[in-house]
């Protein structure tokens, strides 16, 4: 089963809008078939799987990471595939949220005989497809919010000057979690500060370049951003407000830039609750924000950040620097958005720490 998850995890930020799923199949102490989720969602790991066992799968054990499913969609039910298949065993990590399943690609294998174990490895499959979870659940991918600062939580001197705060190696771990995403988000005010790519440049990765947003309620961000002059290289959306200048819309949209415009409240703007939904509907499972302390802080101040990676650099700038939060207008200890921390690593001269929320950590 932790084979069938850690290729679950090659699927990671490119599964989408599907759960990435890892699939082995052993027959006679032997792995006959081994797949995962491929680019789009399809095909899934089982049927990857199957085809590589070939005949050998009859008679096998087929250890998958995610019940496998048992609608028609864009590709055929995958319980179905393994029965007819002659698979003998399934062991499942977890029951697929999706309603359209539900247990009933469970009931399917059953009901054609196949002896079917859940459970194996559940804390870890969760975890790997929270994402997918809480799309399904909560109608918006899971937010990942990224901070790169110097031990005082600065991540520039007063000047603006921020390139580089960390190290190469925890450079190299933010590509990597770029890749592991399905899109990356960031706001206006980074946009024009550090006109960034937002791509993935690790070698041999820049293909997992996920999706690029950049939420711009009043589109004062310049067509001559990286984020528009490589639209048509890189996917980007552009998040603003349904009562935006269309004429600029249109120009954005010629350059190959998907639009989402979205009712906005004059005095709040947009609502981020609401944009999640929007991207969730639209797919996307897992979502990182690169963006500045005024985006990290209103999105933690809405308890809408359910991981939270911190890179830490061993340098301080002092009070004078630009914080990584803006404002969160706390009354109260009680009210502060709280984090488990689950891991702490030095990487290269760095630390980086990864916490989940308190409440569904």
């Amino acid at each position: 089963m932790r084979a069938a998850l850690g290729l679950a995890r090659r699927g990671l930020g490119n599964a989408w809008p599907n759960p990435a799923v890892g699939c082995v199949i052993v027959k006679d102490a032997r792995v006959v078939g081994r797949g995962w989720t491929q680019p789009g969602g399809r095909p899934h790991a089982e049927a990857e799987a199957l085809a590589r066992a070939g005949s050998a799968a009859k008679g096998a054990a087929a250890y998958v990471s995610l019940e496998p499913c048992s609608h028609h969609g864009r590709t055929p039910p995958c319980a179905e595939a393994l029965i007819a298949a002659g698979i003998a065993r399934v062991v499942a990590a977890l029951e697929d949220p999706d309603q359209r399943v539900a247990g009933s690609g469970f009931a399917r294998l059953r009901e054609a005989g196949i002896a079917v174990d859940i459970g194996l490895c559940a804390v870890e499959a969760a975890e790997l497809n929270a994402g997918f979870f809480c799309r399904e659940m909560l109608g918006r991918p899971l937010v990942t919010l990224k901070l790169a600062t110097s031990l005082d939580g600065r991540i520039a001197t007063a000047s603006g000057e921020s390139r580089w705060i960390t190290g190469p190696a925890a450079r190299e771990r933010a590509h990597l979690l770029r890749a592991m995403h399905d899109a990356v988000l960031i706001g206006s005010g980074t946009a024009l500060a550090d006109d960034p790519q937002l791509t993935c440049r690790l070698p041999g990765f820049e293909r997992a370049s996920p999706v690029r947003i950049v939420v711009d309620r009043t589109l004062r961000l310049p067509a001559t951003l990286k984020l528009f002059t490589e639209a048509g290289a890189t996917p980007t959306w552009l998040v603003t407000s349904a009562a935006a200048d269309k004429t600029v819309v249109l120009m954005r949209a010629r350059l190959g830039v998907e639009v989402l415009a979205l009712e906005t409240n004059e005095a709040r703007g947009i609502d981020l609750a609401a944009m999640l939904r929007a991207l969730g509907d639209k797919g996307l499972t897992r979502l990182l924000v690169e963006g500045g302390g005024t985006m990290a802080a209103a999105l933690l101040h809405a308890g809408l950040v359910d991981r939270l990676v911190w890179m830490r650099a061993p340098l301080a700038i002092g009070s004078d620097g630009i914080a990584a939060l803006a404002t969160l207008g706390l009354g109260a200890l009680g009210d502060a958005p709280r984090f488990a921390l689950i891991k702490s690593e030095i990487v290269g001269d760095d630390l980086i720490e990864t916490y989940h929320r308190g409440d569904h950590a």
